[in-house]
């Protein structure tokens, strides 16, 4: 039996079974931000009477040679060697993984990477994060970071037909000019407010794209423009036969269709075949990967 948690920085999940294809979902509750012991009272509240172990996907990065976490979005985690400091206050084996590999491990085991050799998980939600899984093991290299092809100073200044100038924004990591700050949700709101000067919401540009609107489709060109090298370098280094796609975005398949049909045109292997998919873990991928994460560890 695994007690599993799907923790962000407004909600907790949980869900109990006895692996990833037999999961009962016990409860979602607030996220405590700032106080520690609080935040334990409220996964142990949700854990059994018996030492079984616990799985957990979080937002963060956690550092896999010093176990400590880097969490900007729960203070009373950040910094802490995480893993130990529950498994001391739970009283059994608590794992861990960041949200976007957990996606991946998801998707790699029961989801559109089912079978495949390498999975990249692509995380097109608030911001752009993924995660890396080559024979059904988790990749998190040095420092937690394998994965996170959202941050670095690699985003085109022009793009689209004809080309226009893409600021190069700063970044929550410290950074000028990343993907992170114009290829997810909010970058393709700024996107639009710079292209076009209206502020809308991601959904609202989806929609009217969708819907054939001239300024939602220029504002969609240059993402995906912005988007398809990035990511098709990512397919050329790490092989990738899949690369799933979850976070908001990811609900429009229209979108992820034109975005797997510009990194086909980009990559080096040429196939017929969509590499860039929908997620099709499409309920708690989180708690499904944190069940994963659990089953490899005891298996």
């Amino acid at each position: 039996m695994i007690t599993c948690f799907d923790i962000g920085g407004s909600t907790i999940k949980a869900a109990r079974g006895d692996g990833p294809n037999d999961l009962t979902i016990l409860a979602r509750e607030p996220t405590p931000l700032y106080d520690f012991e609080q935040f334990t009272a409220t996964l142990a509240g949700l854990v059994d009477a018996t030492a079984s172990p616990v799985a957990i996907s979080v937002t963060g990065v956690i550092d896999p040679a010093t176990g400590r976490i880097k969490c900007a979005n729960i203070p009373c985690i950040d910094g802490r060697t995480l893993a130990g400091d529950l498994s001391e206050r739970l009283g059994r084996p608590v794992l861990i993984a960041n949200d976007a590999d957990c996606f991946a491990l998801a998707e790699a085991g029961l989801g559109a990477g089912r079978g495949k050799r390498t999975v990249f998980g692509t995380i097109l939600g608030t911001g752009v994060g993924g995660g890396l899984v080559i024979y059904g093991r988790l990749v998190t290299g040095a420092g937690g970071y394998a994965g996170e092809w959202g941050h670095g100073p690699v985003a085109a200044t022009r793009a689209g037909d004809p080309p226009v100038e893409i600021p190069r924004l700063p970044c929550g990591c410290g950074q000028m000019g990343c993907l992170d700050t114009i290829g997810g949700a909010r970058g393709m709101e700024r996107l639009h407010q710079h292209l076009h000067g209206t502020s809308l919401s991601s959904q609202a540009i989806i929609a009217s794209w969708e819907a054939g609107e001239r300024a939602a489709e220029r504002t969609i060109e240059v993402q995906v423009e912005l988007l398809a090298g990035p990511l098709a370098l990512v397919a050329n280094v790490v092989g990738a036969d899949v690369m799933p796609v979850g976070g908001g975005l990811a609900n429009s398949s229209r979108f992820i269709a034109r975005l797997d049909a510009a990194v086909r045109q980009r990559i080096l292997r040429k196939a017929d075949a969509p590499l860039v998919v929908p997620g099709a873990c499409r309920v708690e991928p989180g708690l499904i990967g944190a069940a994963i994460l659990a089953q490899g560890e005891t298996a």
